[in-house]
């Protein structure tokens, strides 16, 4: 197969790579259900990035749906604090021979999984990370509530982090189902280990109410499923436990924190915003930062289009893609 003028084949894991020439030093770093990912140096700047090829994106409508929703996400995510998408291209001439997609963002040379095996992370580290979590879950606000269909987004938290209310499927999301995630990440920075290590889905949650104690009648009566209210009333009660005897010597600051977020209500859990005044990010808040992201237009969200149309669609945002010139510095440099 003849490879078009700008762009360069190479096989990896058994699958052929076809890129712009100014990407070189292609390394696998990883793979899952949906693509593979490659770290690679922009020739242009000097800068190293990612590379993600998508599997097959237009196999089916799903997979076509799902291509494009990702695509429209990340460009969306233009944003210091939210890896963002530096590049987009095709090998393919034209919409009739489109098949192969690629999307180039920052390399992230880490993540808080490997950073906490490592080493103890310090009382100042982690009010940076956590802030910078949260501020990232502001710009995004389209709360991945939204793209809680795990099918459809391959976002597929660790049972351990999940929210209640995702684990039984109780009500409609709302954007504090991610708060829920950062209160656990936060607890196990703290402690170095996870907070609530379930077996299986009721296990995590039995584990959880041992801690934020079993739901009072007004939170179950605003459950939208029979089956969950009767799972609810027939647990034995358990009382809600003291945070300052479960996190014993730990910054009570950080303590008061935790208890806002880790609440069964997601109502009542804080929110983002809410989260960042909070004292404990005193020395690292920087208002004028903590920008609200434009609403994410997610229109297409509930569409179902064929597969030639998603095509169409996707083709389209490649083709109109601006490219930023240089790679923003990677945040690793300052965790």
């Amino acid at each position: 197969m003849a490879t078009r003028k700008g762009f360069t084949q190479q096989e990896i894991n058994k699958t052929v790579w076809e890129v712009l020439d100014r990407y070189t030093e292609l390394n696998p770093v990883g793979s899952g259900a949906y693509g593979t990912v490659c770290s690679a140096i922009d020739k242009r700047t000097g800068g190293k990035v990612a590379i993600k090829k998508l599997y097959r994106p237009f196999q089916s409508e799903l997979f076509a749906k799902r291509a494009y929703r990702e695509l429209r996400l990340l460009k969306h995510m233009k944003h210091e604090n939210v890896i963002g998408l530096l590049d987009v291209f095709t090998p393919d001439l034209s919409l009739e021979k489109f098949h192969d997609l690629y999307l180039v963002m920052p390399f992230m040379g880490t993540d808080l999984s490997k950073l906490m095996k490592h080493e103890r992370l310090t009382e100042d580290r982690i009010q940076f990370l956590v802030y910078q979590v949260l501020k990232g879950l502001k710009i995004l606000d389209f709360g991945l509530a939204r793209h809680a269909d795990q099918e459809m987004t391959g976002y597929v938290v660790t049972r351990w982090y999940r929210a209640p209310e995702v684990i039984l499927n109780w009500m409609h999301y709302t954007q504090t189902v991610d708060i829920w995630s950062v209160g656990c990440i936060m607890a196990e920075m703290i402690t170095t280990r996870p907070l609530f290590k379930g077996i299986d889905h009721l296990d995590q949650l039995t584990e959880i109410m041992k801690i934020t104690g079993t739901p009072t009648q007004d939170f179950v009566q605003k459950l939208q499923s029979q089956d969950a209210k009767n799972y609810i009333k027939s647990l034995p009660r358990v009382p809600k436990k003291d945070f300052k005897a479960v996190f014993a010597n730990v910054n009570q600051v950080a303590v008061n924190l935790l208890e806002m977020m880790l609440v069964l209500d997601a109502e009542k859990r804080i929110t983002a915003a809410e989260a960042l005044a909070h004292p404990y990010f005193e020395q690292y808040r920087d208002p004028e930062e903590e920008t609200v992201a434009k609403v994410y237009d997610n229109s297409f969200d509930n569409v179902d289009l064929t597969i030639e149309e998603w095509k169409c669609h996707t083709y389209e945002e490649v083709v109109n893609f601006k490219t930023s010139g240089a790679v923003p510095e990677s945040k690793e440099t300052s965790v």
